[in-house]
């Protein structure tokens, strides 16, 4: 009975657990690991709902939401061995094993003594320097780099329930086993987003770390006991040691190695706590259009610097200075020589320019868990799209550099409605998870500037966070299949006289998005502009053709009510296509075309005899980009915006914008 217990506890679980680490590398989804991918920086897209963990859009890069993997079951691959009993039974320490080495199975990330994963926040993500004496330096620098970038950089605590890792499911070919190693001998740890990943390729040094995690664990279970196995099981362990004894002793160098490293940065890191982030852009940009105005080629820059603080492993603190110097074109010009800017076709350097680079607090918002939701709490500089996916994957990139060009490119109109200071949940939609699949309900209100530049900050009379200016949002994610994410989104907005709606909170000549009508509709009465009531409701679709092939697009119906005149309705609408990886990995092409906000027809309240006629044509706008990636640091993107009917009226001439932008990150 003895023998049968102890044969039960060793080999199944440690053959069963080869396999599957084996497996890992062997079996590959048809259609890709995720289903299609806020660090703001992978080359992959997923279309998925967002749930628990903590994401900043730096952090989350083309990922429309973190979830679950798609895991296809297959036929489950054999690993055999052969052992011959023999009466003797040796004990485990028996076994011609080598230094143990304390890892994590899943991921070479260095642990301290007492077991717990280095957490990644305190290894900066880029260190020009190296330790002086090792000719490897910057190989393991990059290693220690690479292996804090997985998962979402959140640390992870050991699992201890196979419910844990979250893309693991019961009818997973390999579910008993991994439940096995993960109940029982507690030698899996998972990656730090809570994931398994079991179809991800793997090399044979992550096998042995596995391995050897294992042999640990059963090691300490049999020291416990003082219990002893039959010899034909520790054959079969003795086998596997010998297949991975190079492997195995490597390890222990490689993870001497990492550990000097990884003292010597934490001795010339920049803060325990906090990572910094920059994005500079260089963008050599003209206006092309014929027509009365001309305009001149320019140099523009825009810098952001972001530092992401953790105090917990699981919450996280942006503080994000900007500077620019970014001005938009004209498209016309009165008898007087005054010009009008082109509203249209704004591109995302001009997002947050300080007009002679001067250095400004343009973000300072505070993510963290609460039980299975996440919280936000904006200070200053919230957009609706730091907490709610916009699922557009490829061209959104929160205004960076590495997205579309354009400002309508990169994400619905909708979530430009206000901005400013406030706070937002994420939960997850449990009753209806069985039938939309992964889901969450979103729900936020910031509080923006009003036409005298006063935000939620200023108690004065129509400002403040509720007398003011301010924009609630409520939005459903879900997934239709493993290839398609939807979402439906509601803004409801109140926006004082002088202030335009698609701000971002900006307040007075803000405007990001749109034409000049639609975002002040007020402003064709002639006797003067009055507040505004909004009522949006958007949807976006994001669709995964194929493993380098996205399509997503988004519509939003705006009913304005100038309060005491009338309504007007403003619709805007887009699609676009990107292809991932095109040319070169990492590298993106883009096109993009829609109707920017447009003011189409109003009410009779706004059409008397103090309101000016105006013009109802569509703003078309077409966009081509593409992203060639130099290196993991820079970008050249070159790229057309063409506009039409600039103003909502066909009889001004078209804007042709052509751009070279330059992005630097670090």
């Amino acid at each position: 009975m003895s023998k049968l217990l102890w044969r039960a506890l060793i080999v199944s679980p440690a053959v069963l657990g080869a396999t599957l680490l084996v497996s890992a590398g062997a079996v590959r989804a048809a259609g890709g690991d995720s289903l299609l991918t806020k660090d703001s920086q992978s080359a992959t897209a997923e279309v998925q709902p967002q749930t628990a963990e903590v994401q900043t859009p730096e952090a989350q890069s083309q990922a429309i939401a973190p979830t679950a993997e798609l895991a296809l079951p297959e036929a489950q691959p054999k690993l055999e061995f052969s052992a011959t009993p023999a009466p003797a039974q040796p004990k485990l320490a028996d076994l011609n094993l080598p230094s143990q080495v304390s890892l994590n199975p899943t991921q070479l990330t260095p642990v301290n003594e007492a077991g717990v994963e280095a957490a990644p926040a305190a290894i900066p993500p880029a260190i020009a320097q190296s330790a002086p004496g090792d000719a490897n330096s910057a190989d393991v620098l990059n290693q220690i780099n690479r292996y804090s970038r997985e998962g979402n950089n959140a640390t992870q605590e050991q699992v201890t329930n196979v419910s844990q890792l979250s893309d693991v499911r019961p009818t997973d070919w390999a579910y008993e086993a991994l439940r096995s190693l993960v109940e029982r001998y507690g030698c899996i740890a998972g990656y730090p987003d809570g994931t398994f990943r079991g179809n991800r390729a793997m090399t044979r040094y992550e096998f042995a770390a596995g391995l050897n995690a294992c042999l640990q664990q059963i090691e300490r279970q049999l020291g416990q006991t003082g219990d002893f196995a039959t010899r034909a099981d520790l054959e079969t362990l003795q086998r596997l040691v010998d297949e991975f004894r190079t492997e195995l002793a490597t390890l222990g160098t490689r993870v001497d190695q990492l550990e000097g490293r990884v003292g010597f940065l934490e001795d010339h890191q920049f803060s325990t706590t906090t990572k910094l982030a920059g994005e500079a852009i260089f963008a050599l940009t003209d206006e092309f259009g014929r027509g009365g105005v001309s305009n001149n080629t320019v140099f523009q820059d825009r810098v952001r610097l972001t530092f992401n603080t953790s105090f917990t492993g699981r919450d996280r603190l942006v503080t994000r200075l900007a500077a620019g110097n970014a001005t938009r074109f004209a498209f016309s010009e009165d008898a007087l020589g005054n010009r009008t800017l082109l509203d249209e076709g704004q591109q995302t350097f001009n997002i947050g320019n300080t007009g002679n680079n001067d250095v400004v607090l343009d973000w300072l918002a505070y993510y963290f868990n609460f039980g299975s939701s996440k919280v936000y709490l904006a200070a200053t500089g919230g957009i609706h799209s730091d907490y709610a996916p916009t699922l557009n994957p490829y061209f959104e990139d929160y205004d960076g550099g590495n997205g579309a060009l354009s400002t309508f490119a990169q994400s619905n109109p909708i979530y430009r409605i206000g901005g400013g200071a406030g706070g937002a949940i994420s939960l997850g939609v449990g009753p209806l998870q069985s039938i939309l699949g992964p889901s969450t309900l979103t729900i936020g209100y910031l509080a923006g500037a009003n036409n005298g530049g006063f935000g939620a900050n200023d108690p004065s009379e129509k400002a403040g966070l509720f007398d003011g200016d301010y924009s609630a949002l409520a939005q459903l994610n879900f997934n239709l299949g493993d290839r398609i994410g939807v979402g439906a989104t509601y803004v409801h907005g109140y926006h004082n006289s002088g202030t335009d709606i698609f701000d971002l909170g900006g307040g007075t000549d803000a405007r990001v998005v749109g034409s000049a009508l639609a975002n002040r509709p007020s402003s064709l009465l002639i006797g003067g502009e009055r507040p505004v009531v909004t009522n949006s409701y958007g949807g976006e679709l994001a669709f995964r053709l194929s493993e380098n092939i996205s399509i997503s697009g988004f519509g939003t119906y705006t009913q304005a009510t100038v309060i005491g005149r009338g309504r007007g309705d403003i619709w805007t609408y887009g699609a676009g296509v990107a292809l991932s990886d095109f040319g070169k990995p990492g590298s993106v092409l883009g096109l993009f075309a829609g109707v920017e906000p447009t003011l189409r027809g109003v009410s009779p309240g706004l059409r008397g005899l103090d309101a000016r006629p105006f013009s109802r044509d569509n703003v078309w706008h077409f966009e081509g980009f593409y992203k060639y990636k130099l290196n993991d640091n820079i970008s050249v993107t070159p790229g057309v915006i063409w506009v039409t009917a600039p103003g909502q009226n066909e009889d001004e001439r078209d804007a042709v914008i052509g751009t070279l932008r330059t992005t630097f990150t670090f």
